[in-house]
C-alpha cells in the first residue's frame, strides 16, 4: 500500500509527518527538526505501522525522541527509538504504556478508526502501544539541546498532567503538543483539569512565540497564539 504517512515540509530543516488514514481525532502531528548535533523529533504518533523508517537522519547523528505526553496518538512509536526523552509526571508509566494511562482502550471501539487496513487482518481491538522507558526524564527549566539551538522544557498542564512543551527562545521556535493547538481545545478527558489549563492558558498569553507547531491543526504564530488561549480563557469565563 501507500505510504502510512503523509510528510510536510515545512522548511530546509523541519518536517512535518502525520498518519492522513487515522480517524481524525487521533490524527497527530509528528515534527522532525534537524540540528547540528543532533535532531529532534517531537512525538511519534500511533505506532500502527513502523515510523522510524520514515525519518531520515544523518549516519551517526543522535536522533532525540521528546514525547509531549503519555497518549497514544503521541507516543505509538515511540519503543522504536533509543534515545527516549519525556515528561517527568508520568515517567513511571511509559515502562508499561497502560491502556488506562494511554487511552490505548480508547481505539478499540472507535467507529471508523482508520479509513484504509494498514496490513491484511488488522483490528483496532488489537491495538496495544509497547512498552518505551525513558532514558532522559524531562522537568520544567530543562534544555534539550541540539547544538545550534536549545529548547527549554515547559510544564504546561491541563489537557493532561504530564504536558510538557518544547521553546527555543532565541528563535522563537515553540512546539506545544497538546499544551496548544490551532483546533478544538480537549479539556474533558479523564486526567484533564479545566484549573490547570486555566493557569497554563494565562502562562501562553505572554510566551513570546515567533511560530507555534502543535500536536494537532495547522502551525500558527505568536498572535494566532493569543487569540487561541484568550477564547479558551473567555469561553470558561475567565476572562
Amino acid at each position: 500500500m501507500d505510504s502510512w504517512f503523509s510528510k510536510s515540509i515545512v522548511d530546509d530543516k523541519t518536517t512535518m509527518l502525520t498518519e492522513p488514514f487515522v480517524h481524525d481525532f487521533v490524527r497527530a502531528n509528528i515534527w522532525h527538526l534537524r540540528g547540528r548535533d543532533a535532531d529532534l523529533l517531537v512525538d511519534t504518533g500511533m505506532g500502527i505501522c513502523p515510523l522510524a523508517p520514515e525519518i531520515e537522519t544523518e549516519t551517526g547523528k543522535p536522533l532525540l525522541v521528546v514525547a509531549t505526553h503519555i497518549h497514544l496518538d503521541h507516543v505509538g512509536s515511540l519503543h522504536e527509538f533509543p534515545l527516549r526523552a519525556g515528561p517527568r509526571q508520568s515517567a513511571a508509566q511509559f515502562e508499561t504504556m497502560d491502556e488506562a494511562v494511554t487511552y490505548a482502550y480508547m481505539f478499540h471501539n472507535l467507529d471508523d478508526a482508520v479509513s484504509k487496513l494498514p496490513a491484511g487482518g488488522w483490528k483496532a481491538t488489537d491495538y496495544t502501544i509497547p512498552p518505551a522507558p525513558l532514558t532522559r526524564i524531562l522537568d520544567e527549566g530543562d534544555i534539550v539541546d541540539l547544538g545550534d539551538r536549545q529548547f527549554q522544557v515547559l510544564h504546561l498542564p491541563g489537557h493532561s498532567p504530564d504536558s510538557i512543551a518544547l521553546f527555543d527562545e532565541a528563535d522563537g521556535l515553540f512546539f506545544s503538543g497538546d499544551a496548544i493547538y490551532d483546533s478544538w481545545l480537549i479539556d474533558d478527558l479523564p486526567d484533564s483539569d479545566k484549573s490547570a489549563y486555566y493557569t497554563t492558558m494565562q502562562r501562553l498569553l505572554n510566551l513570546p512565540i515567533r511560530i507555534g507547531h502543535g500536536g494537532h491543526g495547522p502551525s500558527f504564530d505568536g498572535n494566532r497564539m493569543r487569540e487561541l488561549a484568550s477564547a479558551y480563557l473567555r469561553r470558561n469565563g475567565r476572562i
